[in-house]
């Protein structure tokens, strides 16, 4: 607990024993929004983005593929990373949409980040494009730019996700026209932030990010 009782994101993360990729995950995406609420020419609600990026994907062990990223579940062993994911199972369900929704009302974060993490996903694309929040907006591409490892350029992120996609589901129909849909919408999702920025894609790094991640471990939350 910090000095007045308040929660860091670190502290939280300990609690509900996230993954430490996982963890990582969340602070990237947290990074990347604060980065770009930082440089942006309008007025947005930094903290309500921060803290909707740093809780946004909290039960994401529930569709874990723990065999996929094997060094990701070291020291601690599969067998442990396991156990976890079958306690999240019969604790929020087998929907990590539904978990992540859950925990964050457990956390009773406000109603906005609550709203947010609701909100987000890659098949809303092209509703979250139509939106007039920039908040939404920049949660789900602070998302669409984070990788497995790191931060990447958006359309590696989405290329990679594809593959994923596909080396889980062999066999299943896509349909392409509407995978292109969505892909245009991040992309334009993409334009309409950088319209209102001061920077430019290519200055949001892996490298960029880093100095924030410490200070997002220690961020009050909740």
């Amino acid at each position: 607990m910090t000095s007045n009782g308040v929660r860091t994101a670190q502290e939280i993360y300990d609690a509900y024993r996230i993954m430490p990729a996982l963890q990582l995950h969340q602070l990237r995406v947290a990074a990347v929004a604060k980065t770009l609420c930082d440089n942006l020419t309008r007025d947005v609600d930094t903290h309500t983005v921060v803290l909707a990026c740093l809780f946004h994907d909290m039960g994401n062990i529930i569709k874990s593929d723990l065999s996929l990223f094997p060094e990701f579940c070291e020291p601690e062993g599969v067998a442990h990373w396991q156990f976890v994911k079958n306690d999240f199972v019969k604790t929020y369900g087998g929907n990590t949409h539904v978990a992540n929704v859950a925990i964050a009302r457990e956390l009773h974060l406000p109603d906005t980040v609550i709203r947010l993490i609701d909100d987000i996903g890659f098949s809303r694309l092209p509703v979250i494009q139509e939106s007039s929040s920039y908040e939404l907006k920049l949660v789900e591409y602070g998302d669409m730019r984070t990788g497995p490892h790191g931060v990447i350029p958006m359309d590696a992120r989405i290329a990679e996700g594809k593959t994923r996609f596909e080396n889980k589901h062999p066999g299943e129909h896509r349909d392409e026209s509407e995978w292109e849909s969505i892909v245009a919408s991040a992309r334009e999702i993409e334009r309409q932030i950088f319209a209102e920025a001061t920077i430019a894609p290519d200055d949001i790094t892996e490298q960029s990010i880093q100095p924030l991640i410490a200070e997002l471990r220690v961020y009050p939350a909740a």
